[in-house]
């Protein structure tokens, strides 16, 4: 089948939804204005119970459906970037330094949609549990949830979720079976040498030279201490230090991101790290100090539940739309805790030739909004069907 008719009526609706969301970004925890307008609809909607003020604004809606049967539940998130909008639009942000340039006003919306036709409908057995999440962009909203225990408050026996992908055809979804976002860790490294007059550096011990050095050492962890075939990133994204172009700092900073997918890994990562800047500060005479932290897990689709979710995308798109082996990527994800408290999966909407997400430019496609309702609203139906 198509897109689902009815959620197809709704398209005008949901577009006026997701721009009073993009007009008022809200960042990590801090989405109550975004959560009162979410529950303001799923009231309108007539679902049977409002869970409000989990993990601060998170939201667990429950649908009960005709039957006994399994809670299946489905996940949006809705916090913003603290990035100026570039994009001139009528409905842009109105908030200075907030916006949406990651779509999840485009999620809450497909979510809300699926919220009415589930609720309008019920033709499922058990109930929905569809969840709002604050803290996707840092935070980490989905393991504060999972840690106040909506799983086990909710009995919620399956999770998904999916994320709009800029770069694939519109409508289009993409998935894979295991690991399909990666584990992200944090690392920086302060580095206190000496200080001095630019002309006299034999009196000083340069913390320049120094993390230099460990710049050009941190990549060979990639390409000397890992194999070829794996997937690791290592990247240094910062470097500070000085005032003036005849002053010898006394310190420098360095900070950087790290992907991977296996906890041997990330480990190795993490000594080698260790050692390197052990290692410089002694060659160069200056203390090193390296924070490593760790963030999200990687994001692992369980294969049956990846299996069942791309049929179901197949059912809405059609069989040509799905690539069900997609391949894995570098970025990540904190859907990640709810894959590890409970089996689901993690696909992408393609949203068509846009600019990319947590860029300045970015707007999610209204477009593909009734697309992942339908799709959200048939994995429930699908999951218990009567």
């Amino acid at each position: 089948m198509p897109v689902i008719n009815r959620i197809a009526d709704y398209a005008p609706d949901m577009k006026q939804w997701r721009h009073w969301l993009h007009r008022h970004p809200e960042l990590q925890f801090d989405c109550h204005k975004t959560a009162a307008f979410v529950a303001d609809r799923l009231r309108e909607f007539g679902v049977d119970e409002i869970h409000e003020g989990i993990a601060q604004t998170g939201i667990v809606a429950i649908i009960n459906g005709q039957g006994a049967g399994p809670t299946t539940a489905l996940r949006a998130d809705m916090d913003a970037l603290p990035m100026t909008e570039e994009t001139g639009l009528e409905h842009a942000s109105v908030v200075p330094g907030k916006m949406h340039a990651c779509g999840h006003d485009g999620h809450t919306t497909m979510l809300l949609g699926a919220a009415r036709y589930l609720a309008e409908t019920r033709r499922f057995r058990g109930r929905a549990a569809l969840i709002f999440q604050p803290a996707e962009e840092g935070g980490g909203g989905a393991r504060v949830m999972v840690d106040e225990g909506i799983m086990e408050r909710f009995d919620i026996a399956e999770a998904y979720a999916l994320h709009n992908a800029p770069g694939i055809a519109a409508g289009h979804f993409r998935s894979e079976p295991g690991a399909i976002m990666a584990a992200v860790d944090t690392f920086e490294i302060h580095i206190k040498g000496q200080g001095g007059h630019g002309a006299l550096p034999h009196l000083t011990r340069d913390p320049i030279v120094a993390a230099v050095a460990m710049v050009q050492s941190i990549q060979t962890i990639v390409s000397r201490n890992h194999h070829a075939a794996d997937d690791l990133v290592v990247s240094v994204t910062q470097i500070h230090s000085g005032t003036a172009d005849n002053i010898v700092p006394d310190a420098a900073y360095l900070c950087g991101t790290v992907r991977s997918f296996d906890r041997d890994v990330q480990a190795m990562v993490r000594r080698r790290l260790a050692a390197l800047v052990a290692g410089h500060a002694a060659a160069y005479d200056v203390q090193g100090e390296l924070d490593y932290q760790v963030g999200y897990p990687a994001t692992v689709n369980h294969a049956a539940q990846a299996e069942f979710a791309c049929e179901v995308a197949r059912e809405i798109a059609g069989e040509a739309a799905v690539e069900a082996c997609g391949g894995r990527e570098m970025g990540a994800e904190d859907f990640a805790y709810m894959l590890e408290a409970r089996p689901g999966a993690y696909l992408f909407l393609g949203q068509g030739d846009t600019a990319s997400v947590h860029h300045p430019a970015y707007d999610f496609n209204d477009e593909i909004a009734p697309i992942g309702a339908s799709y959200f609203a048939r994995l429930v139906e699908k999951a218990a069907p009567l």
